[in-house]
């Protein structure tokens, strides 16, 4: 493995365009690219300028030039993540991910033993490692661009068939299971993102920890591990980006020749159980011995790019708005004018199958009551919802925003990391590819009314927010 939460990225996703190929060469897949049409529809610069195909079997591929550098990133993404776990076995999705390291087999060559797929690119001077988070599970490498084929048959191996031995599954659940002793158990921090998530997706699969809960990841067993790879490892069930010193030819053709080869699964549709409506809101309180500075944070379900782009998009400008550097609502407000806390802001997941997450969060001064800080949270979030924002606010936000995006092009893994979290989590391309465009076009009224919708501290809708207090133990948070 190596990760159990993968980085943040811009939040932006990717469409595929399927093309007939049958016996198709790189050639034909480039003539057939070029005698498609442009959309008429006046859009922006792109920013990434990726090439995307389908092959037979159902892979996706997305290739991202970047001459800069003669090296590359090559990264796997399976559209399968702890959200999809039986009831029962939380902790499998995370625990595969680990076990793949442990024995796999290249395409047209020889059987890998535990730990040498990770030696072999280290010896071509690159890096590798994976990840899970609820809805996708992640594997990549960064070698120099000669080595494309070779770690295309290397990944292509692994997704083609479950050769993990026996006796390294026992093994690594110690691994596993030390990883969550060291990131919650003995993590007051880990144990309260756990005890919020946990109170906030009543009944959903994402209240459930990624790394899994201790008891069950216990008892976790190889037929488990190896069922859940037959059921939704596949090449239709996952997505190749490769970023660098390539070309969309160069890739189409190997990705044809080497995962081409991997038949396809009857992949299930995720099926997830959904939160039934509450009308409370809940208070999670944590006080522990370990912690020396108190946080204080009320976490609000709005919904995911997949599920609306334009309220996505809108939430996303209202981030950078609230949160984005000391000139930000949120900082001006708690840290520079009223004197209560150190640090404040407002942070927004889009990149998830169902709901996303708004955090709303600050860190109190000495001598200021976590309820007292909270209030004043609550009390910003009502001026927006309000009052809206300003013009100024507006147009610094997307200033702001679309040079981020231009920024994110000079990177390599960077742009392979936006396009696979979008793709996995259901954006499309051209939500990728004119993120900038669709920020232009978000309106002071849009980011008003997702205030008003999913922000609100006092008419909430279906899922009450739930508000958390993190502190030192023997610390009155004011509730008393």
């Amino acid at each position: 493995m190596k990760h159990t939460t993968a980085l943040k990225a811009l939040s932006v996703l990717a469409l595929f365009i399927a093309m007939p190929h049958g016996t198709a060469t790189a050639q034909s897949i480039e003539a057939e690219r070029a005698a498609t049409p442009e959309p008429t529809e006046e859009r922006g610069q792109k920013v990434f300028n990726a090439e995307t195909f389908t092959l037979d079997n159902g892979l996706e591929v997305v290739v991202i030039p970047n001459d800069r550098a003669p090296v590359l990133t090559h990264m796997v993404w399976y559209k399968v993540g702890a959200a999809d776990e039986p009831i029962g076995t939380s902790g499998i999705a995370h625990y595969l991910e680990h076990m793949l390291f442990k024995g796999s087999k290249q395409v047209g060559g020889r059987e890998l033993a535990p730990g040498e797929f990770s030696e072999i690119i280290r010896s071509m001077g690159g890096n590798d490692n994976a990840f899970t988070s609820q809805d996708y599970t992640a594997y990549f490498q960064s070698v120099p661009s000669e080595h494309l084929e070779t770690v295309m048959r290397m990944e292509a191996g692994r997704m083609m068939e479950f050769v993990v031995p026996r006796d390294a599954f026992e093994s690594e659940r110690q691994v596993i299971l030390e990883e969550r002793r060291q990131r919650t158990d003995n993590d007051p921090r880990g144990q309260f993102g756990e005890q919020m998530a946990a109170a906030a997706y009543v009944n959903h699969p994402y209240s459930i920890p990624v790394i899994g809960w201790k008891h069950e990841m216990e008892v976790l067993s190889y037929e488990d591990a190896k069922g859940f790879f037959d059921k939704w490892y596949a090449p239709n069930n996952a997505i190749l980006v490769v970023s660098g010193d390539v070309t969309p030819a160069e890739v189409f053709e190997k990705a044809i020749d080497i995962y081409g080869k991997i038949p396809k699964k009857d992949v299930p549709e995720r099926d997830r159980t959904e939160s039934p409506e509450l009308n409370s809101r809940t208070l999670v309180t944590l006080d522990h011995p370990a912690i020396r500075q108190s946080v204080v944070q009320t976490l609000f379900r709005a919904p995911s790019a997949r599920q609306s782009i334009k309220d996505a998009r809108a939430l996303e400008v209202l981030e950078e708005i609230m949160s984005g550097g000391p000139s930000s609502r949120l900082y001006q407000s708690l840290v520079t004018q009223q004197k209560i806390a150190s640090g404040a802001g407002l942070s927004y997941r889009s990149t998830a199958w169902n709901d996303g997450s708004v955090y709303v969060y600050a860190t109190p001064l000495a001598g200021q009551t976590l309820r007292g800080v909270h209030e004043a949270l609550m009390e910003e979030l009502r001026t927006l919802i309000k009052d809206g924002v300003t013009d100024k606010e507006l147009q610094n936000a997307k200033n702001t925003m679309r040079d981020k995006a231009i920024y994110a092009r000079d990177s390599l893994t960077g742009p392979a990391m936006i396009m696979g979290l979008g793709l996995s989590t259901g954006e499309s391309i051209e939500n990728i590819e004119y993120w900038p465009d669709e920020i232009s076009d978000v309106t002071a009224a849009d980011i008003q009314r997702v205030a008003k919708t999913y922000l609100n501290p006092d008419e909430f809708g279906p899922h009450p927010p739930v508000s958390g207090y993190l502190l030192p133990q023997g610390e009155k948070s004011g509730e008393e």
